[in-house]
């Protein structure tokens, strides 16, 4: 939509609401992008102000009344319009700045929950091209313009950046600038895939863009992003010396690097070849969005603005309304939500512990330590053993290290972490705490053993916190002085890397607890899901049948590396073999007696994993499982199938099953047993379910979760088939454990 359209679209959009005088018609027709107007949306010129400070300047403020962090919605979007009106028709205007209410906030890019609602692609590439047309105003704007950003800039405000003659960030920890679309499963449709290689260069751009990483300050000023770092109170007032023309603020020359690969086109096809290859071991085919990208980024330099805003707009058609988008973006709303479990109801902030206790320095416990220590929380790791104490805190020293060494910490953050953490025998000068994590053996009495003993040194209002995977929480806090500051926070094994934690309500567990166990997580970089006290609560419960099933089928006689490999290109990160060696027989067998000691013969486990296991077969920790695995360190070696596993395979009633029967049986067992968590209140909501599947389990993102992907199948679908697979002579046999295809708690879900 050209620029003349747009001014007549939103004559006709006056023209019509002229008829009507309610203001409230106003907010509900579309805005002149095709974006729908919020229910809160302001009156026209009310997101915006401008500012003239002095003669031929002018300084445009980003400040919609109903948004607490701004974002491109249809509001902001329709008065842009209108304040590029009147700044193309000042002739006195020399420079322009644009900004953000104060230096720490600019843009949060596009209106995602708009774009979650359009189903119809036509819309899509509507509102696409509409913005283009403001953007491109943007850039042939006479006057020199300045973008002055701040805080998070990402996605869609990077792009309204990049239409500036030139960007300044503040150099400050939360500045943070790049284009995260296609984590979303989009691309960058508003310029994005055009602008910034014109800017950067293909191969930095393509980095930028496939990866979806936001980029602190200083690399992003170092690779082009940006033309000059400022400090926060100098941002506005550097803006203006650069829009004046008083100050220089010259933009990165590419050179004959321009020609030399942007415009030739074997170093391009060299290029495609190997980010090609990049894009295919991440996305497996699965996620269009960075395959669309790479085209786009590739072709840029050559192509005219009309052309970029027609390919883009039908890019982001095809890939907004597309069921990937959706389940991705779900999947956002879900974690973003999360965040919201670390304020109280009224929407206060707890204040979050800066001193706390960690007692077990085994791997579990001395990962939470370190996170914590990198986390800013002044740590005291106890354990009895010295020896586990000094391994726990060498390998947070290389953790350090290794982000220092990275660039995601400075100096003086790196040397606050490793100061942060102290190692000590026993539990001695833990009294300042103001939480207690243990992580020592899944044995009820010694848990409550050392809460007993820590309940006595901390203040009576520091939280007890205990790591079981399988243990009641409820149970851990029947004797203690204090049992409604008792909580479950289940970390998963990496904890480092795995973004989930469990908070687990026992029965006395108060609300604040709850919400500062929350905050705390949240701290850590950790996405908190809230679940009631049961037997494996969330995540191992429905993982459980699924590495049951697949035992069964390796008993069975099923193909272990023709099993793993269906589960990778159903979507998992990694087979349920794999999977099993790297948690560790002895793990999952305890695991899974204490799902059968919870739920009865549902959950009665294949003794095919006891058969296989001793001291010397336990996973990947002791180099042979399923697999044989390369010992620590050792990079040339890859995993290969142990050549023994015939020896445990009894019957060959698997080795026959069809592919899609062999997927069924492992992801409706845990169908069937989130539906039961559903119906049982487990978890407050599907959203909830699906972003545990996905954070806890490594379920198929592009599926949306566990309950999505149920849904995208249809439940009666998922009924039926669960009913056939009940059915099945092998499952029959079972007894008891054929309930676990039982689709009734499926169906039950289906009533509500």
């Amino acid at each position: 939509m050209e620029p003349s359209n747009i001014e007549e679209a939103q004559q006709n959009e006056d023209a019509m609401t002229s008829t009507d005088s309610t203001q409230n018609d106003l907010h509900k027709m579309p805005s002149v992008t095709g974006f729908p107007m919020p229910d809160d949306a302001p009156a026209p010129g009310a997101c915006i102000r401008v500012e003239r400070p002095e003669a031929g300047l002018a300084i445009v403020i980003f400040d919609p009344p109903h948004r607490s962090f701004p974002i491109f919605d249809a509001p902001l979007l329709r008065d842009l319009d209108i304040v590029l009106s009147g700044l193309e028709g000042d002739t006195s205007l020399k420079g322009i700045v644009f900004t953000g209410r104060h230096p720490g906030q600019f843009l949060a890019g596009a209106d995602v929950e708009a774009i979650q609602k359009i189903t119809d692609p036509a819309l899509v590439e509507q509102a696409v091209i509409a913005v283009h047309a403001l953007f491109d105003r943007v850039e042939r704007l006479k006057p020199r313009t300045v973008a002055a950003v701040g805080g998070p800039v990402p996605g869609g405000a990077f792009e309204f950046s990049l239409a500036c003659d030139r960007i300044l960030l503040v150099d400050g920890k939360s500045s943070r600038i790049g284009l995260p679309e296609t984590m979303l499963g989009i691309l960058p449709g508003w310029g994005g895939t055009h602008r910034l290689p014109r800017r950067i260069g293909i191969p930095k751009a393509l980095d930028c863009i496939l990866t979806g990483r936001l980029l602190p300050a200083k690399p992003a000023k170092k690779r082009g992003l940006v033309d000059r770092l400022v400090h926060s109170e100098d941002l506005v007032r550097v803006a203006i010396e650069v829009a004046m023309g008083r100050k220089s603020c010259r933009r990165a020359s590419r050179g004959i690097w321009k020609w030399l690969i942007d415009c030739n086109p074997l170093a391009k096809a060299i290029i495609r070849d190997q980010a090609l290859k990049g894009v295919d071991s991440k996305a497996h085919g699965k996620y269009p969005a960075p395959y669309a990208a790479l085209d786009l980024v590739l072709s840029a330099p050559s192509a005219s603005h009309s052309t970029w805003a027609r390919r883009e707009a039908e890019a982001i058609g095809s890939l907004a309304t597309g069921s990937v988008c959706k389940s991705l973006v779900g999947i956002f709303f879900a974690s973003e939500a999360a965040k919201k479990l670390g304020k109280r109801a009224d929407g206060s902030e707890p204040n979050r512990p800066v001193q706390a206790t960690v007692v077990g320095a085994g791997v579990m416990g001395a990962g939470i330590a370190s996170s914590l220590a990198l986390a800013k929380v002044s740590v005291r790791l106890g354990d009895l053993s010295s020896e586990a104490l000094a391994g726990a805190i060498t390998n947070h020293r290389k953790e350090v290290d290794k982000r220092r060494r990275r660039k995601r910490l400075q100096p003086h953050d790196a040397n606050a972490a490793i100061d942060h953490l102290v190692g000590v025998e026993g539990l001695v000068g833990m009294t300042q705490s103001e939480i207690a994590i243990e992580a020592v053996a899944e044995v009820l009495h010694v848990k409550a053993s050392v809460f007993g003993e820590l309940a006595g040194q901390l203040s009576d209002d520091a939280i007890l916190a205990t790591n079981t995977s399988s243990l009641s929480v409820s149970a851990i806090a029947k004797n203690l002085p204090h049992p409604e500051r008792v909580v479950g926070m289940h970390f998963f094994n990496p904890v480092k890397a795995m973004p989930l934690v469990e908070v687990v309500r026992g029965e006395e567990t108060n609300d604040e607890t709850v919400t500062r166990t929350c905050a705390l997580a949240i701290a850590m970089g950790k996405t908190p899901v809230v679940t009631r006290d049961v037997p494996g609560f969330l995540v191992n419960r429905i993982l459980g049948p699924y590495l049951d099933e697949a035992v069964r089928l390796f008993v069975g006689g099923a193909d272990v590396e023709h099993v793993d490999a269906l589960m990778l290109n159903f979507g998992m990160p990694m087979g349920p073999f794999v999977l099993l060696d790297e948690v560790g027989f002895d793990i999952a067998q305890h695991a899974a007696a204490s799902l059968h000691a919870g739920y009865g013969g549902r959950m009665a486990p294949c003794p095919g994993l006891t058969g296989m296991s001793d001291d010397t077969r336990l996973g990947r920790k002791t180099g042979k499982g399923f697999y044989d695995h390369p010992k620590e360190g050792d990079r040339k070696s890859k995993r290969k199938l142990a050549q023994d596993l015939a020896h445990f395979q009894t019957e060959s009633w698997a080795g026959s099953l069809p592919d899609g029967e062999i997927t069924d049986r492992l992801v409706y067992a845990m169908v069937g047993e989130a539906a039961r968590c559903l119906e049982e209140n487990v978890v407050e909501s599907e959203s909830i379910l699906d972003l545990a599947s996905v954070f806890g389990t490594g379920f198929a993102p592009f599926r949306g979760g566990l309950w999505s992907h149920a849904k995208s199948v249809g439940l009666g679908a998922v009924c039926s088939r669960m009913t056939e697979l009940h059915e099945k002579e092998d499952v029959q046999a079972r007894g008891a454990g054929a309930e676990r295809f039982d689709p009734a708690p499926v169906a039950a879900q289906m009533m509500d």
